[in-house]
């Protein structure tokens, strides 16, 4: 089979594979992910709301590796990995051997136990989780608009999001400007729907590469038309279709809410933690230690990136930045493999960070120098995100590659 396997179409996964066809990588090539599309996650929002389509923000990989003889997609699903053998096994029964190995299979969403989550609460991985979550939505406020029933309508226009991450904020954010779009069309009164925020730790975005923005994101929270009310230092402890379950401060509260959005973090992947890897380059659960090239020590044929590996000494944040950057370092360094040069260590340089608070509003910390807000700040977060783009979409990308000159560049 190929020479090269490529575990993950995420953005270290798409990217190693779309470099080395730029290349023109001598040994053929093969990704595996589950799903047949690639999914541009900071823009799952816009997905949502409908200011882009499922083509755009979620292309499929056949159509991006159209006309490339070279490199082959299977769509199946990773069971395990033997390293020292050099063999990757799928769930279809087949197993291939490779040379190179690169190892982006990311994260699946994490809910840590807490009861009824994973069945009854809506995490944004995904297409498919856009979408349910939208009709979802669209259904509740359908719903609350014709019941006269006062208590049924409380809990459908109740929004409880549960993690004060950045993902959990965007969501706060854009869904409050989305549920007074919608819900005023359907003659409703915008005052009697809730947004809740509950997060464990007492303060927003903490530890978090965000945090500089805590202020600016507690003041958009705060001022909206729908604003979000912060629950904070409080922890989910259960999900059922009708309520959130939540403790603080040692006492148990209950919420009915027909909506429980999950942003609460991501667990382990299976097919990493399995891996027999040396205890000290593996510093916790579902976690590779690499070199700078983005080699295993022990193996060094293999390659890492994005959310399961971490560099020990230089750690980075796990960003659709740092994992597009990663993946084109690991593209040049399989072609200097090929061509017998020496590997250079991977250079991802960290441009600022960015937070979506709405729609076509958004915050950009450009190299932590200038925060730019509102509209400006939603050009600068939707360019950067366009230029990142596998494909062109008409001609944004164009008008993104201007703006990013003219933004990040000035600002260097």
């Amino acid at each position: 089979m190929s020479k090269t396997i490529i575990l993950g179409g995420g953005f270290a996964g798409l990217f190693t594979a779309l470099h080395l066809l730029k290349h023109q990588y001598s040994q053929s090539i093969a990704l595996v992910d589950r799903k047949e599309y690639f999914v541009f996650n900071p823009l799952l929002y816009e997905l949502m709301t409908g200011e882009m389509t499922p083509d755009e923000v979620c292309p499929t990989y056949p159509e991006l590796f159209r006309g490339q003889q070279s490199i082959a997609f299977l769509q199946e699903t990773v069971t395990g990995v033997d390293l020292k053998e050099r063999q990757v096994y799928l769930e279809s029964g087949v197993h291939y051997k490779y040379e190179n190995l690169v190892l982006a299979l990311g994260k699946p969403a994490g809910f840590f136990g807490v009861e009824g989550a994973q069945e009854s609460a809506f995490p944004l991985k995904d297409r498919e989780h856009a979408r349910r979550l939208s009709l979802h939505v669209r259904l509740c406020l359908e719903k609350a608009a014709q019941t006269d029933d006062v208590a049924e309508r409380r809990a459908l226009l109740t929004f409880a999001i549960v993690g004060g991450g950045p993902a959990g904020i965007e969501m706060a954010a854009t869904l409050g400007d989305l549920l007074m779009s919608w819900y005023t069309k359907l003659e409703g009164d915008i005052q009697d729907i809730r947004i809740l925020l509950i997060n464990r730790p007492k303060e927003l975005l903490k530890g978090d590469v965000n945090s500089r923005l805590r202020g600016t994101v507690q003041k958009a929270l705060s001022s909206r038309k729908i604003p979000t009310e912060l629950i904070l230092g409080a922890s989910a402890s259960k999900v059922t279709p009708t309520s959130l379950d939540y403790q603080q401060d040692g006492q148990t509260h209950s919420i009915p809410t027909r909506t429980v959005i999950w942003t609460a973090g991501t667990s382990p992947n299976p097919i990493i933690d399995a891996l027999e890897i040396t205890p000290e380059h593996k510093p916790r659960k579902g976690i590779l230690s690499v070199l700078p090239t983005l080699q295993l020590p022990d193996y060094p044929e293999v390659f890492a990136a994005g959310d399961c590996a971490i560099l020990p000494d230089s750690p980075l944040p796990p960003t659709a930045q740092v994992a597009y950057q990663q993946g084109k370092a690991i593209a040049d360094n399989l072609q200097a493999l090929a061509q017998d040069r020496p590997l250079k260590p991977a250079r991802v340089s960290l441009r600022g960070t960015m937070m979506k608070l709405g729609i076509e509003t958004s915050v950009a910390n450009i190299f932590d120098r200038r925060e730019v807000g509102g509209r400006p700040g939603h050009l600068i977060r939707e360019a950067t995100y366009l230029e990142l783009m596998p494909t062109p979409v008409h001609n944004l990308k164009v008008t993104a590659d201007w703006i990013v000159d003219e933004i990040f560049h000035r600002h260097a």
